[in-house]
């Protein structure tokens, strides 16, 4: 598409385009895209390692209209003993959400796609999620559902198809006036299925955040109270410090 050239406006153009902002409303956007690059040095879900405990790159955006209604979109680069071969994870996400005076609910479907895994394999599967969250004053508390429906991708090798369900607690606040924020988080895995490799178990973890400009800095301290070893013979499940490096756009 061609611009105008200034040169071309009238002279009443030219003093519209120098009044003050003020003097016109600016139209809110029904669409909002964001979007978020990131370098961790582990991938833990639900404080597991994906990567082997090695470094993984991620990134996503998010289309939110002025309804409530987003769409998102996530990827992470996995080590091939998660997904049958697989060396990455794309989730594709739809969802609604809507603040009722102190609090906000969000509600939506979640798909876990792995592309590139053994032929014939299942792994891919749905998470429909719920949460709640309220802020008061610099902090923000959060309650969340995730329900995986039983299918053939969680199955623990004892029966065809197995479902999970995931419920967790977070805290989260930021120090008046300075850019750094701090975070915990408590959850519990209810198996057994693949997600949990057995029996149910918690994870937690605690974190700090120093954001400038458009960069975030992280570093956080994950756990749980399980014991589980990747092929390579590393407990991906045994506590450690992640570090981040989130750019949002």
């Amino acid at each position: 598409m061609m611009r105008k050239s200034i040169l071309g406006l009238s002279a009443a153009a030219l003093a519209a385009m120098s009044a003050p902002a003020f003097a016109q409303d600016a139209a809110t956007p029904a669409l909002t895209v964001t979007a978020n690059a990131a370098v961790v040095s582990d991938y833990r879900f639900r404080g597991i390692s994906q990567t082997n405990k090695n470094v993984a790159l991620q990134g996503g955006f998010t289309v939110s209209h002025e309804s409530g209604f987003y769409v998102s979109t996530w990827g992470s680069s996995i080590d091939d003993y998660i997904a049958a071969g697989s060396d990455q994870e794309l989730d594709l996400i739809g969802g609604y959400t809507k603040t009722f005076g102190g609090a906000t609910i969000d509600v939506g479907v979640l798909y876990y796609f792995y592309p590139g895994n053994a032929k014939g394999t299942n792994t891919d599967f749905f998470e429909p999620y719920a949460s709640i969250k309220g802020t008061f004053g610099p902090a923000t508390a959060k309650l969340t559902a995730n329900y995986a429906p039983s299918s053939k991708a969680l199955s623990d090798g004892v029966k065809s198809k197995r479902d999970n369900l995931y419920l967790a607690g977070d805290l989260s606040a930021t120090i008046p006036n300075t850019p750094i924020g701090l975070s915990a988080h408590l959850g519990h895995s209810f198996g057994p299925s693949y997600l949990t490799i057995g029996k149910s178990y918690t994870d937690w973890n605690l974190g700090a955040t120093y954001t400038w400009s458009h960069l975030t800095f992280g570093v956080s301290y994950v756990d749980t109270n399980k014991s589980l070893f990747s092929p390579s013979g590393k407990n991906i499940s045994k506590a450690g410090v992640v570090g981040s490096v989130t750019a949002s756009f």
